[in-house]
């Protein structure tokens, strides 16, 4: 499997303003959907030609809605569950007008959302409104494609590395605050947070966790990379090995195992590299959480000790 070129240098405009456009429809699928553990009901999910936040409303009034980025056509499409639906183009917006739009569409289906904070989160702007950032205006429709086609990829092969493990996992989803695509493993032990922590660490780090996952780089790591981490991180993780290209890094908050995206792409099977990537990094961290990791595996996406992975699965 060939994962494509996606050097940061090259798109930095359209990711900056993309991400920006997400985190507009993010806040939306904040404030109309019902809350799930973990805040799983805030990421976006993958589709075949682009993101969706998945259907929402009905727990806040509204009519069941979905709001999709299409990077094939490159369009914002809204849609209500009697068939209504309006679009439009994602090129030749800024943040500003990509907000007013937005809401403007929804309105006009009979969706109404009142964003509680329409700021961005966790950026370097975020003390400035949606609705003020004329700044960021810039998508190139070769990159916004390729972003998503990577996104794609990357997901088969989390998708593939959640199968081998039985206990409670999240979905592979895209998180529209970091930029991240990821999968997280919880091990069902508690985790004590303080108060001062915030309520979305609180929320997210309540369980011992190993989580894996792949970002497009940012101006402190300048190039996309594959990642894990684990949390509460135990003593001695970042002196675990892992597979040749891979290292530790400090972060904010402990290590995180990294394997740069261009040795991925250089390795002669770059889909298998990043599968033993990810398994090094639940090796080094689960067995020092103390984690049964011979009961928690899952062979194939195989949990019945009777059943053999056999090419013929589909005809039951």
């Amino acid at each position: 499997m060939e994962l494509p070129s996606m050097p940061l240098e090259e798109w930095s405009g359209t990711k900056e303003t993309l991400h920006r456009f997400e985190q507009v429809v993010g806040k939306v699928r904040l404030a109309c959907s019902p809350r799930r553990n973990h805040w799983w009901n805030v990421p976006f999910h993958l589709t075949g030609t682009g993101l969706t936040t998945r259907p929402m409303g009905m727990v806040d009034g509204n009519p069941l809605f979905t709001v999709d980025f299409d990077f094939v056509r490159h369009r914002l499409v809204a849609s209500t569950e009697e068939g209504r639906s309006a679009a439009f183009p994602l090129a030749g917006h800024s943040v500003a007008s990509f907000y007013r739009e937005l809401l403007s569409v929804l309105d006009g289906l009979g969706v109404y959302v009142e964003i509680p904070h329409p700021h961005p989160y966790d950026l370097p702007d975020s003390g400035r409104p949606f609705a003020e950032d004329t700044e960021h205006a810039a998508y190139d429709p070769f990159w916004a494609n390729r972003y998503w086609r990577v996104l794609g990829r990357v997901g088969g092969i989390l998708e593939e590395f959640a199968a081998g493990y039985s206990g409670k996992t999240s979905p592979v989803h895209h998180f529209w605050h970091t930029f991240d695509i990821a999968v997280t493993r919880f091990g069902g032990v508690p985790v004590h947070q303080p108060e001062e922590a915030g309520p979305l660490i609180r929320e997210a780090y309540s369980e011992e966790v190993v989580s894996f996952g792949f970002w497009f780089g940012d101006e402190r790591v300048p190039e996309p990379a594959f990642y894990s981490y684990t949390a509460p991180e135990p003593e001695g993780l970042d002196t675990a090995p892992l597979p040749e290209g891979a290292q530790w890094a400090e972060s904010g908050h402990g290590h995180l195992a990294l394997l740069p995206y261009g040795r991925a792409r250089g390795a002669d099977d770059p889909r298998a590299a990043v599968l033993a990537f990810y398994q090094a990094a639940y090796e080094a961290g689960a067995p020092l959480l103390g984690w049964d990791t011979d009961r928690l595996a899952c062979p194939d996406g195989v949990t019945d000790p009777h059943d053999k992975p056999r090419s013929d699965w589909w005809r039951m």
